[in-house]
C-alpha cells in the first residue's frame, strides 16, 4: 500500500539500490576510469538480491512480520556490501602518494539504503504495536 510511509522508504530503497547504483560510479580510478557496480559480477550479485528484497518486502504490506525480517536481511546485506565496497577501495593497486583514485558518491549509497531500511522497519513495528493494541481492546 503506497499510503504506508514504510512502502515509501521502501522505495526510496529500491530507487537507490536498483536505479541510481547504474548511474553513479563507486569511485574514479587515478587514470580517470570511473568503476561502477556492473564491472564486478559479486557486487552485482549482492546488489540484485538487495534490491529483489526490497521488491519483495513492498509486495508484501499485507505481511508485516515478513516484511521486517526481509528488511533486516537486506540491512545485513547493505553492510555487507558497503563494508566490500570500502575494503576494495583502500586496497585499490596501483595507487601511490601522488597518485589517489577519488572515491565516488556511489560507494555510500548502501549507507543511506541502510538508514532507509532502518526507518522503514521502525513504521513497521509501529503499525504492528496499533494492531496489537487494538486487538487487545476487543
Amino acid at each position: 500500500m503506497i499510503q504506508r510511509i514504510q512502502t515509501v522508504y521502501l522505495i526510496f530503497t529500491f530507487i537507490i539500490t536498483g536505479v541510481i547504483l547504474f548511474f553513479v560510479p563507486l569511485w574514479t580510478s587515478n587514470g580517470g576510469k570511473a568503476f561502477y557496480f556492473m564491472q564486478d559480477q559479486f557486487y552485482t550479485i549482492l546488489l540484485g538480491l538487495s534490491t529483489m528484497l526490497t521488491i519483495i518486502s513492498i509486495i508484501s504490506f499485507k505481511k508485516r512480520q515478513n516484511q521486517f525480517v526481509m528488511n533486516r536481511l537486506n540491512i545485513i546485506l547493505n553492510l555487507i556490501l558497503l563494508g566490500l565496497f570500502v575494503y576494495r577501495s583502500l586496497n585499490l593497486s596501483g595507487e601511490t602518494a601522488a597518485a589517489v583514485s577519488e572515491k565516488g558518491i556511489g560507494m555510500f549509497l548502501p549507507i543511506v539504503a541502510i538508514v532507509l531500511l532502518v526507518l522503514a522497519n521502525k513504521a513497521i513495528k509501529k503499525d504492528e504495536d496499533l494492531v496489537k493494541s487494538v486487538d487487545r481492546l476487543r
